[in-house]
Formats: structure tokens, C-alpha cells, sequence
């Protein structure tokens, strides 16, 4: 089940989080199944599903990663298959990754934290650019925005990866 259609919310990547909050309590108290304690085995089982659907899909919408994530599934834009990032950007990361293994005192760590988190801060950028048109646009536009999203999502794993790394050499 979808998880916006569950809240009967249009997809979005930047969700109201007061109508969010609002309808997971509704669907809480709705589907609780200390409420159903008399009804069939079946009918207890399908609360007990409902339930949970709106645990999962609440925790899943609340965050914005998460949430980022689960569009992208949803237009079957993740597939687990190797996505393919741009030479330039890795290029760029294999010369951070260079400099990290290179590095034997806390200013060039702090160099590099600080060229990472220019990165970090040009992918968020760009991911908030992409993010407010989505609403805003065709179908065919916001295909070619989730595909943009989608390269987005990667390199922010990339990144994050790096900076795990990054902390592991500072930590010694």
C-alpha cells in the first residue's frame, strides 16, 4: 500500500508534518487493536496489518531521507542495481579519499571536513531546488526531477561514506 494514498496526502517530498501528525493519530486510535479485542480472528488480523501499516508509514513520512527514499522506490528509480555517478563527482571523492590517507595532523583533517561540507551543502542546495519545483511540474518534468533527485540521493550516500571515513581517521 502506498504509503501517501494510506494518509490521503499527494505525494511530496516536503509534507505537512501537522496534517501528517494529525492523520497518523486519527489512523492510531482508528486501527488500535485493543478495540477490536471482540471481533473475528480475521478482523483482528486485518487492524493488526492496519496497524502497522501506519507505524511503518508514519515513520517512513515523518523523515525526510526516509521519505526522500521511499519516492524514489516508488518510481522504482532504486533497483539495487549499481547506479553510475558522474566521473567529475568521483574523480573529486577519490582526491578527498587521497588526501585523507595523506593527512597527519588535525588542520589538513579539518581541510578536508571543510571541502566536504561545501559538498554536502551544494548537493543540499540542489536537492531543495529540485524538491520545490516537483509539485509544481508535468509529469515528464518531475521524471527528469527524480531522476536529478536520484543522483542526488547517491552522491549523499557517497558522501556520507566518506565522512564515516573522515571520522575514523580523526578518531586516531
Amino acid at each position: 500500500m502506498n504509503y501517501f494514498e494510506f494518509y490521503q496526502l499527494p505525494e511530496s517530498f516536503s509534507i505537512d508534518e501537522a496534517a501528517l501528525k494529525k492523520k497518523f493519530y486519527a489512523m492510531s486510535k482508528q486501527y488500535h487493536p485493543d478495540f477490536y479485542a471482540n471481533e473475528s480472528d480475521e478482523k483482528q488480523h486485518e487492524i493488526l496489518e492496519l496497524s502497522t501499516i501506519n507505524n511503518k508509514a508514519y515513520k517512513v513520512l515523518s523523515d525526510p531521507y526516509r521519505r526522500m527514499e521511499y519516492i524514489l522506490q516508488e518510481h522504482n528509480l532504486l533497483t539495487g542495481d549499481k547506479y553510475q555517478l558522474a566521473p567529475d563527482f568521483l574523480m573529486e571523492m577519490m582526491e578527498i579519499n587521497e588526501a585523507m590517507t595523506e593527512a597527519d595532523d588535525a588542520a589538513q583533517l579539518n581541510t578536508i571536513k571543510t571541502q566536504i561540507t561545501d559538498s554536502e551543502a551544494e548537493l543540499n542546495s540542489k536537492l531543495a531546488s529540485a524538491i520545490s519545483n516537483y509539485q509544481s511540474t508535468d509529469d515528464a518534468g518531475r521524471q527528469k526531477l527524480l531522476e536529478s533527485i536520484r543522483d542526488i540521493y547517491y552522491r549523499q550516500k557517497y558522501l556520507l561514506r566518506i565522512k564515516d571515513t573522515l571520522n575514523t581517521f580523526a578518531a586516531r
